[in-house]
């Protein structure tokens, strides 16, 4: 199940950026007086309670603007309503109703998709006496909040889960989630073609066909596997204001509730900038990863074709030297069903847990051979490890000072974990934690090292 998708929409300039920005917590999107300064949606994912969403911003809406951003913003706001699970509808309660307001509520009562009223400005004397008012929008109960100081966001937020699974109660299946990533016209559906047997995903050789998440059953031995076909990930400026672009965001949701990401590059065109940036949302989001060229039946060949090309992707994707590379033609069949197995191998490594004795013996070992750094006369003691969650496999590091284990010591001893077990195609987060003096702990350091 992929997560749920919250959209932000209002006529410019009434604090719909501000609200994101609260929800999330950190500062996303921009903020400015001028009207219309959010002219694309912006996403991130967020939480709230027991809840896990994907909250979009997106552009200030004023349907009589026929210029042409504002063609723009009213379609993307169209998919937007379309693809959103609910709506928050912000209007701004210091200057009252709008006329704007009007035209925005009547074009979302003439949709399904739920609807929240958030009246901003509350903290405003004057926006408590207008509240009411925004009643005639029939839209229901308005709920006034301060985007800025946070009054009330909390309330909107309930209303806006309410009806929402919340994330203890959604169902996990047996099954590897395996999702499909890469620029247009890779050759993810034609993979998916021939493992299904069928034309399951539309093939043509026009750049993004696939639109949506496509869900498939593959069964192979003794596994089950869901692949997800999603659409190609293209340049930010040759994205279609469109059904496009929104497309992107379900990619990134079926990202996040996948195990395994598999990227795929187009052997005739080699790794590209697109490329890093497509598996870098995987790698961001802590999961297994391979690397599957394509099309490689259709590449002239040397000697050391295939030497010389698996190391131009660890130089052009230095950050998942984890994620193996494997060779296949989905036109072909070649070497898929060593694909499949690398998938089954990778996923396992996912999900391992090293014993905390055995954990134990490797780091000793590994201090033995290379003491930890020191700084000023004082040197860092490694005291003991504990692995203390998988999926991907996470790591805590009691040590005596956080600030001596420096980035290339930690590097050094994930390469001795990996020598043991190799983790192949799964990152390895290290968490320090200091094991005394509790009060100058300001919480484990997060690594992930590739």
């Amino acid at each position: 199940m992929e997560m749920p998708i919250i959209s932000i929409i209002g006529r410019p300039n009434v604090g719909k950026s501000t609200l994101f920005n609260k929800i999330v917590g950190k500062k996303v999107s921009i903020t400015e007086d001028t009207p219309g300064v959010t002219r694309d949606r912006i996403y991130q994912p967020a939480t709230w309670l027991n809840y896990k969403f994907l909250l979009v911003d997106t552009g200030g809406l004023d349907l009589k603007d026929e210029n042409v951003f504002m063609s723009n913003i009213k379609a993307q706001i169209d998919i937007a309503l379309e693809t959103s699970d609910v709506v928050i509808f912000v209007v701004d309660g210091a200057e009252g109703v709008n006329p704007t307001d009007r035209e925005i509520s009547h074009f979302l009562r003439k949709t399904n998709t739920k609807v929240v009223l958030a009246v901003n400005k509350y903290d405003s004397k004057i926006t408590k006496e207008n509240i009411y008012d925004f009643y005639e929008l029939g839209l229901g109960d308005p709920i006034g909040i301060s985007a800025e100081q946070g009054t009330g966001v909390g309330d909107l937020l309930d209303e806006v889960c309410n009806g929402l699974t919340p994330v203890d109660e959604l169902e996990e299946d047996d099954n590897i989630r395996v999702t499909l990533i890469g620029k247009p016209n890779v050759g993810k559906s034609s993979l998916l073609n021939y493992l299904t047997g069928e034309n399951r995903s539309i093939v043509t050789d026009i750049p993004g066909t696939t639109r949506d998440s496509i869900d498939s059953l593959i069964k192979y031995k003794d596994n089950e596997y869901i692949f997800v076909d999603t659409a190609g990930l293209r340049k930010r400026k040759k994205i279609a204001p469109g059904i496009e672009r929104y497309s992107v965001i379900r990619t990134l949701t079926a990202i996040e509730r996948s195990n395994v990401c598999v990227l795929m590059i187009d052997a005739l065109e080699g790794v590209t900038e697109q490329d890093s940036k497509i598996v870098g949302y995987a790698h961001d989001n802590n999961k297994a990863i391979i690397i599957a060229v394509n099309k490689w039946d259709a590449l002239e060949k040397e000697t050391k074709t295939m030497r010389n090309f698996e190391k131009k992707i660890r130089e052009e994707l230095p950050f998942v030297l984890y994620a193996p590379i494997v060779f296949i033609s989905a036109k072909t069949g070649q070497r898929v069903d060593e694909f499949l197995d690398m998938i089954e191998l990778v996923n396992n490594n996912y999900n391992h847990r090293i014993q905390t004795g055995v954990l134990n013996d490797i780091l000793n070992k590994a201090v033995l051979m290379n003491q930890p750094p020191s700084d000023k006369g004082k040197r860092g003691k490694l005291y003991y490890g504990s692995q203390v969650s998988v999926r991907p496999p996470k790591i805590l590091l009691s040590v005596n000072d956080k600030e001596l284990f420096h980035f290339s010591y930690l590097r050094y001893i994930e390469n001795q974990i990996r020598d043991t077990y190799s983790f192949d195609g799964t990152p390895i987060i290290l968490e320090l934690k200091n094991r005394t003096n509790p009060r100058s702990d300001k919480g484990p350091r997060r690594w992930i090292i590739s």
